[in-house]
């Protein structure tokens, strides 16, 4: 009877053992260290002088086009989600101010910042209610202009800008026996492979893996399709953690990264 008892009772461990779906090893707080992505095809940015005033169009994610006065004056810019007027305010050589407006009311501020040497452009754009968005832009064409140091092609560098941005993520553990993740982005989810909804993100759903004591794999889906597969993997002395990810942006572009984080 005695062996009986013990011999169910180490079943009954080895079932829960079984169906324990372990610890995430990404428990913590974590800084962005280094960062290097890419986009395919990138980003592209292109300011063109005209005529008392200024020509800008981007295409990628996302899509603008409209021409500023050189006076600072406001001018029309139709065609452009989110805003239809544009103001363009000169602050020195190398910074502009540009103040995007719907129906004459302020929907956001974009400080444009050159650098001395005239090969990068720093982007930041303030809006209420969001976190400063910083975009770092690269020198890829265009004669430079004496008159306007701005004016030229420019592409995205994806690894500068998610530097400039930073992030800070957050994983701990949930009352549910799953994670709660605040970064960018956020979810609660458990490692049972099911869809669990996402706040503040391109994509609509994340399920989790528990690869192994020391691997997490995520994927993302929007409208049901597979668009962000990530691996993340904690070093064996837990003090830092490396994300591999592969994603489909809605535009069709690619974006392939790999992030390395230093636990807080």
């Amino acid at each position: 009877m005695e062996e009986d008892r013990i011999r169910t009772f180490l079943l009954l461990a080895l079932f829960a053992a079984i169906q324990s779906p372990g610890v995430d090893p990404r428990i913590g707080s974590w800084t962005l260290v280094s960062a290097q992505s890419s986009m395919d095809p990138a980003n592209r940015l292109s300011i063109t002088s005209v005529r008392n005033g200024t020509h800008v169009v981007m295409s990628g994610e996302t899509h603008l086009d409209f021409t500023a006065n050189a006076n600072g004056h406001q001018a029309p810019a139709p065609g452009n989600l989110g805003f239809n007027q544009i103001e363009l305010h000169r602050i020195d050589r190398h910074q502009v101010e540009v103040r995007e407006m719907k129906d004459r009311a302020l929907v956001a501020t974009v400080r444009e910042k050159l650098s001395k040497d005239g090969m990068e452009l720093t982007s930041t754009m303030s809006a209420a209610g969001h976190t400063p968005q910083i975009t770092v832009w690269v020198r890829t064409g265009g004669t430079k202009d004496p008159k306007d140091p701005f004016a030229g092609d420019w592409t995205l560098d994806l690894s500068k800008t998610r530097m400039r941005q930073g992030s800070l993520v957050k994983i701990e553990a949930d009352d549910s026996g799953g994670v709660r993740f605040l970064g960018d982005y956020s979810y609660t989810a458990r490692f049972d492979g099911k869809p669990y909804d996402l706040k503040n993100s391109r994509n609509d759903t994340v399920s989790l893996q528990l690869v192994d004591p020391h691997t997490v794999d995520s994927i993302s889906r929007r409208d049901n399709q597979v668009t962000q597969k990530d691996r993340w993997q904690v070093s064996a002395d837990g003090k830092q953690m490396t994300l591999s990810s592969t994603a489909t942006l809605e535009t069709g572009q690619h974006v392939t990264e790999k992030l390395l984080f230093k636990k807080q």
